[in-house]
């Protein structure tokens, strides 16, 4: 079977996003200060200021394509659960299955 990856990019984030499109209740505040927040740009936090605004499942702050080349808006500032998100862990793995069908 086939799927949207090769081996060789089965990791590569930034030919994938799926992290950041498979949920909207998944990117939420948790951790951040109140001067990590404020860094946030307004037009990508949710309207109940709880987490990450997302239209379709897919956070607003991810810019490009699912599968070919994306990338985030704020990366420098994106949200602790943005930052602890590793290539290849739990939440990647259910992420890609959901979106691309595979979790290999």
């Amino acid at each position: 079977m086939t799927n949207a990856f090769s081996a060789a990019q089965d990791f590569d984030c930034q030919s994938c996003g799926a992290c950041c499109a498979y949920s909207a209740d998944w990117p939420r505040f948790s951790l951040e200060t109140e001067a990590e927040l404020d860094r946030i740009p307004a037009q990508f936090v949710a309207s109940d200021l709880g987490g990450m605004r997302c239209v379709n499942d897919r956070c607003t702050a991810l810019a490009g394509t699912l599968g070919e080349s994306v990338g985030c808006a704020i990366y420098a500032v994106r949200p602790i659960v943005c930052r602890t998100c590793m290539p290849g862990d739990d939440e990647c793995l259910i992420a890609r299955d959901r979106l691309f069908g595979s979790a290999a």
